[in-house]
């Protein structure tokens, strides 16, 4: 019962946490188009923000590895969720941008974009551990046992 609860409190933590990373890189990326008083948001800031849905679910993969080895060895680390966060970020940017094999390197990088995704990463990191991330591998701990019962009165009959 302890699992199934468990995992409750993982997808609350990991939506809350994909909630925070969204507003953090909309407001990253919006911030230029909203700083200049002067004429309409550009499209192209509305298409990223609109693909960011896209990247979200792109997340997902990476992030379930994270939580699965967190709870699996029992890691509660506030420093391990923010690092794991922030290679999630980074991870999705990466999975994004063309990759030349031959050269062994990306090719269209923007590096403001790469912080953007790895900072909104170690945030979404912090709130999961705040979430979920505290507690991590507590549903294999056994229970705690019961307190004996109070004694019986000196006067009350045995059976």
């Amino acid at each position: 019962m302890a699992l199934i609860g468990r995992l409750f409190v993982v997808a609350f933590g990991f939506l809350m946490a994909c909630f925070v990373a969204g507003i953090i890189v909309v407001v990253a990326v919006l911030y230029p188009e909203i700083s200049d008083f002067g004429g309409q948001i550009d499209q192209s800031a509305v298409n990223v923000v609109l693909g960011f849905i896209f990247i979200s679910g792109f997340a997902l993969l990476p992030a379930l590895v994270v939580v699965l080895i967190t709870e699996a060895f029992f890691i509660r680390s506030v420093l391990a969720y923010a690092v794991g966060g922030g290679i999630v970020g980074a991870a999705c940017y990466l999975g994004l941008v063309p990759f030349d094999p031959d050269m062994m390197q990306f090719h269209g990088i923007v590096r403001r974009h790469m912080e953007i995704m790895t900072g909104a990463g170690i945030v979404a990191g912090l709130v999961y551990w705040l979430i979920a991330g505290r507690s991590a591998g507590a549903w294999r701990e056994p229970r705690r046992p019961l307190p004996p019962p109070p004694p019986l009165p000196s006067q009350s009959p045995r059976s």
